[in-house]
């Protein structure tokens, strides 16, 4: 895969799952993509594919997982849940367009880190 952008943040720690996020921040495209762009616009949700990047190696263990690490909850299987540490470290988030100039789209509802690398966008249509 290759990647399109990076995600760009002040924020120090952010929620673990998007429909809880409040959190602003931009995606910085690529100029080279920035014509594949065209038609977003503030207001919009997008669809987000990015590296878990910061995520530990997974392992046979991690097949199963306690929901958002709390051990209070009983274990269900990876492909259950939204964790990070998965076969592969790929993530998806609905994020919500507040402004986009050139190939920098501000957004919200972040739930990536600063330097999050962005492998693709798609519409949302829910």
């Amino acid at each position: 895969m290759k990647p399109i952008g990076t995600v760009h943040t002040d924020a120090l720690s952010v929620p673990n799952h998007w429909t809880v996020s409040d959190v602003e921040g931009t995606l910085i495209i690529d100029d080279f993509y920035r014509e594949g762009l065209m038609g977003i616009e503030p207001g919009d949700r997008i669809v987000v594919i990015f590296h878990f990047h910061k995520s530990r190696p997974f392992t046979p263990q991690d097949l199963t997982q306690h929901p958002r690490g709390d051990v209070t909850r009983e274990k269900r299987g990876v492909f259950d849940i939204c964790s990070p540490v998965r076969p592969n470290p790929i993530g998806m988030s609905v994020l919500t367009v507040t402004g986009i100039n050139e190939a920098i789209i501000s957004v919200k509802g972040l739930d990536m880190l600063d330097g999050t690398v962005i492998l693709d966008i798609k519409p949302y249509h829910g």
